[in-house]
């Protein structure tokens, strides 16, 4: 056994067995442009404003508590240290999951929609349940999964709900089966999750891959943003402050030092286009590329 600490610096055991402790589809899916395929509509699964602004409210909050202070913030990722293994995935296993994490207005949501258009075949977002109610053009399965507030807090008492919050009176959330259900179709899910997420999707059926979008600098920040807007509780566009960018620093910072041990590939988002195809060739290597993964999501059959 081998003994991973945070950013992959490890220390290799006297017997020489490929395994480390780290602390704390069905076929191959073509990553390339589909030839002809049309972009996902605006309302497709994942894009919901609701969602965003009820993320958002969330990173500010956990800003304003303090990240790290005594009793407040990001929680403890538990314990320091656990087993790994190599791990490849077989083709004619389930694609693993992505999962991308960073704060607000670093460019995740964009990145993901970007990813999904450009193979939507290849990519897809769960779709989210809600508690509030179908408006006249949206479609159950399609925009959300319409339920009750009774379903839904039970979905979140027996731990089927991966991330859930609540914004204008009505709760949002994933649930495990509707990310199970897209890897059911052969394809790749990708979903944004608060860092204190990271853990429930952490287990042997998901075998997520995290990526942590990271922003440039302050002075990059203030040149590359300087025309871009952010989502508002009002559903105002407004400029970025250098307020926002530097919340958007502090909290890149606080993540990292309490949840980088989770994260699997780092990308630094100072163009959003070539953020982008760090990202595909990242999800490439990911599933087709042997990575180190916690023991217990492989058994003793499967390990390489």
């Amino acid at each position: 056994t081998a003994f991973r600490r945070p950013r992959g610096r490890s220390i290799a055991p006297a017997h020489g067995s490929p395994r480390r402790l780290r602390q704390a589809g069905r076929g191959p899916c073509c990553l390339l442009p589909a030839p002809d395929v049309p972009c996902l509509p605006t309302l497709a699964a994942g894009f919901r404003r609701s969602m965003r602004l009820c993320r958002r409210k969330s990173h500010l909050g956990q800003l304003r508590a303090g990240l790290g202070g005594a009793g407040g913030g990001l929680p403890a990722p538990g314990a320091p240290y656990e087993e790994v293994v190599r791990y490849q995935r077989r083709p004619s296993e389930q694609h693993r999951l992505v999962v991308l994490v960073g704060p607000s207005g670093v460019g995740v949501n964009e990145l993901r929609r970007q990813l999904i258009e450009l193979n939507p075949e290849c990519f897809q977002s769960a779709v989210p349940h809600t508690t509030r109610s179908k408006k006249s053009y949206e479609m159950d399965g399609r925009e959300y999964h319409y339920v009750s507030k009774e379903v839904f807090e039970s979905l979140v008492y027996s731990h089927r709900m991966l991330e859930h919050g609540e914004y204008k009176g009505h709760l949002y959330g994933t649930s495990v089966d509707a990310v199970q259900t897209v890897l059911d179709e052969g394809k790749i899910c990708v979903m944004d999750l608060e860092p204190q997420g990271i853990q429930l999707v952490r287990t042997q059926e998901l075998k997520p891959y995290v990526i942590f979008i990271k922003p440039s600098n302050m002075s990059y920040m203030k040149q590359s943003r300087k025309n871009a807007k952010i989502i508002t509780d009002y559903f105002v566009d407004m400029k970025f402050k250098d307020e926002d960018l530097q919340e958007m620093e502090d909290l890149a910072q606080k993540m990292e030092a309490q949840f980088g041990q989770f994260f699997d590939h780092v990308i630094v988002n100072d163009n959003l286009q070539d953020a982008c195809a760090q990202l595909v060739s990242a999800i490439q290597k990911a599933q087709e590329e042997p990575q180190w993964v916690p023991a217990t999501w492989v058994s003793s059959d499967t390990e390489s």
